[in-house]
């Protein structure tokens, strides 16, 4: 009564035989570009930077990150741990920021926790923060909802002579 046909199943033709072709997108049958937008995207493991590693300039990754050791420089990352032996100098932004050691800078991230051996020098902007007692901070606190998007301050053009 019914008859099953395959639709992953293709079939050769003689033209096809000496070069095969991909095969047209349908409503059944997806292009290989849209099956790779379609899937999510699986975490990785963070990238570390041990406790005897020095770096002098910038750090940017859309993953996450694990410093232990010194950053001369800032830092932009998806979930970035500063672990209790790094010192950061220079400003660190993320989604979610977990500081266990020493920054001396500004601190932009959706989520900020300050551990109790952190030991924080600067500025923190942040859409929600947690900070745990023993901790040492100086600097101000801010809360925005969009603290990523540059800290949220805009620079007003000079005024112009009329």
């Amino acid at each position: 009564m019914f008859s099953k046909t395959r639709v992953t199943e293709t079939r050769p033709t003689p033209t096809d035989a000496a070069a095969p072709q991909a095969a047209p997108a349908t409503p059944d049958r997806p292009t290989p570009e849209a099956q790779a937008a379609a899937t999510p995207r699986v975490r990785v493991a963070p990238s570390v930077l041990s406790a005897d590693l020095t770096v002098t300039g910038n750090i940017k990754t859309q993953g996450d990150i694990q410093i232990e050791g010194t950053v001369e420089g800032d830092i932009r990352a998806h979930q970035l741990t500063i672990g209790e032996s790094a010192t950061i100098k220079g400003e660190i932004v993320g989604d979610d920021i977990i500081v266990n050691g020493r920054v001396i800078g500004r601190v932009r991230g959706l989520k900020v926790r300050l551990s109790a051996s952190a030991r924080v020098e600067g500025d923190i902007i942040h859409k929600t923060i947690a900070i745990e007692s023993g901790a040492h901070f100086e600097g101000s606190v801010q809360r925005q909802e969009d603290p990523l998007n540059n800290g949220g301050t805009k620079k007003l053009a000079p005024p112009t002579a009329e």
